[in-house]
């Protein structure tokens, strides 16, 4: 073991530091090496002997001071005025964040994990797998063993790549709703097809979709009467007779009975035979007002159909 630090070779001293602080976090400090340097070092790590806490501690002192970021001194404010090296990471998106920190090393991504607050943190680490979660979990409990230079150096390098970021876009990342706008565009037969489908390959998802989601029947099932009445008040009368054909007694009888009595007196039903394609046009007619109601705000769906609670 080594345990004299005057025995060491300058590429022993850069060996060591590669050990303590990591290869990716060390060249980015020690920027004058060379590739053939970063050779002759991980050849020098590879031979050497173990090393002692106190010969590694005097190595780290020994650079400290070397290690401060050109462009951070230049930036450098009042002496009295906190330095806040990592503040540019605030104006980050989260997804500029997630790709700007993915391709570090471990020990960087630790350093830029202590700096943000846990929501930006959690969604980073999201996006990790388990083993590379793990170290970076590990990282960020000894990261008081890394220089303050160390830190500052890699914010200086961090702030410079972010300015390279691509910039965000508004665009749909489709999602429950999207897919129910889909489905409510299907026939009835399609609809109830891929909905079971989609319960049984993703129920989150099916549970999603759920709550923006109308399906005809779901008017009768969830919908109270005071629903009911304001929304066959804003169709055709011819409409709403072609939909109630083939429905229930016990429905049409209800949907009558929240007509104003004028209409109840100008309804009648459709005799004989109808396409069924005309039935279900009539019914997704319905769906549509009612899915206009609800962007107007005279309801929220997700109160009926996500389980809130009903009110008449």
């Amino acid at each position: 073991m080594i345990t004299d630090i005057k025995r060491l070779s300058g590429l022993q001293k850069v060996a060591i530091l590669f050990n303590i602080l990591g290869e990716g976090l060390s060249i980015t400090l020690l920027k004058e090496l060379t590739k053939t340097d970063i050779r002759k070092v991980r050849a020098v790590a590879r031979d050497m002997d173990s090393v002692s806490f106190k010969v590694k501690k005097q190595v780290i002192e020994q650079y400290y001071y070397s290690f401060v970021s050109e462009k951070f001194q230049a930036e450098e404010g009042s002496e009295d005025e906190p330095k806040k090296p990592f503040a540019f990471l605030e104006e980050l998106t989260d997804e500029q964040l997630i790709s700007m920190v993915l391709p570090e090393d471990t020990r960087v991504k630790a350093i830029v994990m202590a700096q943000v607050d846990q929501e930006k943190r959690s969604k980073v680490l999201e996006r990790l797998g388990p083993e590379e979660k793990g170290r970076v979990l590990i990282e960020m409990g000894t990261l008081d063993e890394v220089p303050l230079e160390a830190v500052v150096s890699v914010a200086s390098e961090l702030q410079e790549k972010s300015h390279f970021l691509p910039k965000t876009v508004d665009f749909s990342r489709g999602g429950g709703k999207d897919v129910a706008d889909i489905l409510g565009e299907m026939d009835p037969d399609d609809e109830s097809k891929y909905l079971e489908a989609i319960s049984r390959e993703a129920p989150l998802l099916a549970e999603e979709i759920k709550k923006y989601h109308l399906k005809w029947d779901d008017i009768f099932e969830f919908f109270p009467d005071n629903i009911i009445r304001d929304l066959m008040n804003s169709v055709e009368l011819d409409l709403i007779a072609m939909s109630m054909k083939g429905m229930d007694e016990e429905v049409v009888t209800r949907v009558k009975n929240n007509l104003p009595q004028k209409k109840q007196a100008m309804y009648e039903p459709v005799e004989g035979a109808v396409s069924k394609r005309e039935v279900d046009n009539a019914r997704k007619g319905i769906v549509q007002a009612a899915k206009q109601m609800e962007k107007d705000g005279a309801f929220k769906l997700e109160d009926f159909i996500g389980g809130g609670e009903m009110v008449e």
